[in-house]
């Protein structure tokens, strides 16, 4: 007689059975729970330590304001519309020139990456370009092409190029020969050997560079603005500095910073959307 149906585990034996046999991914969605918590958790301390040293009387009030003190001129800019005058000036600018330095650069980067005649020629004014500080030739571009939005877009558009440019040359010479000699068995045409194989095999490392220029081409609007303007977020910064509006500037980075973030949230949601066949296939 089979006894076995006789010999049953204790209850804390069967907890322990439980534990083992449960998935792994249940304490690892925990840990990524938590780390979404850490970086608002870091932003309070933050800003804890602000309001601390602003309440402190150390400075004086028209140097590190409080924290309520900025929200509240925050709030009076985003009241009156102001605020979201001078950030559509700034977005238009980035936006444009984002789209012309990243388009530039993609399509020189191709031509350098495939043709050793057309790196030699163009690489070294390239790097010329590049080690010149963008504040250096910011005036030139206010005096040749005005004070309007075309010299802050060209001026966004050269700061976004490099980045872009740079990945596009390594996302495309990483591509192994091997595959280029498969396309060439099989009588691609260049056109198809770009779309099926070329493009898809160095989009990951593209995109990398496309989050890059997405937040410096908000740098590159608003050293334009800087230099010459009478709208935008970085002439309300040179305002706020020249008035000693503290406030004002702090406002103005904060809204500039959230569209940096904004513009990288983007990139990124693009870049999850265009890869996704990379986490289909298990790559991380």
């Amino acid at each position: 007689m089979d006894n076995a149906h006789l010999v049953q585990p204790l209850p804390h034996e069967r907890a322990a059975e439980a534990r083992a046999s449960a998935p792994a991914a249940l304490p690892r969605a925990r840990r990524r729970r938590w780390h979404l918590l850490l970086a608002p958790a870091f932003g309070l301390c933050l800003l804890a330590g602000w309001a601390l040293v602003a309440r402190s009387g150390m400075y004086a009030a028209f140097i590190v304001p409080t924290p309520m003190s900025v929200a509240e001129r925050w709030w009076g800019l985003a009241s009156d519309g102001s605020l979201i005058r001078h950030a559509a000036v700034t977005l238009r600018e980035v936006l444009s020139g984002l789209l012309i330095g990243v388009a530039v650069a993609f399509w020189l980067g191709y031509w350098i990456a495939k043709s050793r005649a057309v790196a030699f020629t163009l690489t070294p004014y390239l790097v010329a370009l590049q080690a010149v500080p963008i504040v250096a030739i910011a005036p030139l571009l206010i005096i040749w092409f005005g004070s309007g939005v075309a010299s802050k877009v060209i001026i966004c558009a050269l700061i976004v190029f490099f980045p872009m440019l740079v990945n596009t040359v390594i996302g495309m010479r990483s591509i192994p020969a091997e595959l280029h000699d498969l396309l060439r068995s099989l009588e691609a045409t260049p056109l198809q050997t770009f779309w099926h194989l070329e493009l898809p095999a160095a989009l990951p490392i593209v995109l990398g560079g496309l989050k890059v220029s997405a937040t410096l081409s908000v740098i590159g609007a608003v050293v334009g603005e800087f230099v010459s303007a009478s709208a935008g977020l970085g002439y309300l910064i040179n305002f706020g500095r020249g008035t000693y509006d503290t406030p004002l500037v702090i406002a103005a980075v904060f809204t500039l910073t959230a569209l940096a973030l904004t513009l990288y949230g983007l990139a990124a949601w693009l870049e999850r959307l265009l890869l996704g066949w990379q986490r289909a296939n298990g790559t991380p």
